[in-house]
């Protein structure tokens, strides 16, 4: 990259960066280092291979400004401190995910609220199950089909969610964003539609600055995109969605969905 000016990554920035107004870039950590692995070595022969990262974050920057296109970082997983602060003070914004954000003292669901306002907040994502799948534990029946998970990981991975869904349904109630129509028991709360659209509206009521949105939690639908860990055990980034677009866009419950959450977006920028 250096003998070449950097040339090869800017014409890697401005290529995605030409037709849209923002770009979430996956991994950004790849931005500083990355994990080589020898061809056919296993991945514990492997080694981190560093990058002049404060040149890589300066050249994304600019080709921002210029191409007047806002950057997503994606930051999840194993993430060096600095890593964050670097990203932060070049005005590229975090990740969120609900189901990752929980507090160090007491387990339970950080409120949208309190997140930082520079950064993405998402319910889920390409790769975790859609909302339906992860309440009704479908993902985790997928994974042991899969071989992903034995019978006591299903257990054990079962038993935690159960309490994480406790959690959920209490501060949902909490926060108002669902009736007493919803059970207030995990164990006795199946999926609804007011349920899922809350926990949407929820997220839109947050602090972040930009919030995404995914198709198949709007139609309830349970089976993923992708499933992290298989290559040919599942049709990866081949399921369809349940209905054409033409049928999303015109579905009342759906554009009522939209316009609540809409509603929500314009309160918490007037919040901020």
């Amino acid at each position: 990259l250096v003998e070449n000016r950097y040339q090869p990554i800017i014409d890697l920035f401005r290529s995605n960066m030409q037709h849209c107004g923002s770009l979430r870039i996956d991994h950004a950590m790849s931005l500083l280092r990355l994990w080589w692995v020898p061809p056919a070595a296993s991945a514990k022969q492997g080694v981190y291979v560093y990058y002049r990262v404060h040149d890589l974050v300066g050249i994304l920057a600019l080709e921002s400004q210029r191409n007047k296109c806002l950057i997503i970082g994606e930051d999840l997983g194993t993430v060096p401190y600095e890593m964050k602060a670097i990203l932060r003070d070049a005005g590229i914004h975090s990740y969120k995910i609900f189901f990752w954000e929980k507090s160090e003292t007491d387990g339970g669901f950080i409120s949208p609220k309190d997140y930082v306002e520079q950064a993405m907040s998402a319910l889920s994502t390409h790769d975790m199950p859609t909302i339906e799948g992860w309440w009704s534990h479908s993902d985790l029946t997928l994974g042991r089909e899969l071989g992903l998970y034995d019978d006591a990981a299903v257990q054990s991975i079962g038993n935690a969610r159960t309490e994480d869904q406790q959690r959920i349904l209490d501060s949902l109630h909490w926060h108002g964003v669902i009736s007493d129509k919803v059970s207030r028991d995990a164990r006795n709360c199946p999926m609804s539609k007011e349920l899922r659209d809350g926990m949407q509206i929820h997220m839109c009521l947050g602090n972040c600055a930009l919030f995404s949105t995914q198709i198949e939690d709007w139609l309830g639908m349970d089976k993923p995109v992708n499933v992290p860990g298989t290559s040919t055990e599942y049709p990866n980034w081949r399921r369809k969605i349940s209905k054409n677009l033409s049928e999303v866009f015109n579905n009342r419950e759906i554009k009522s969905l939209l316009k609540k959450m809409t509603e929500a977006r314009l309160k918490a920028s007037n919040r901020m």
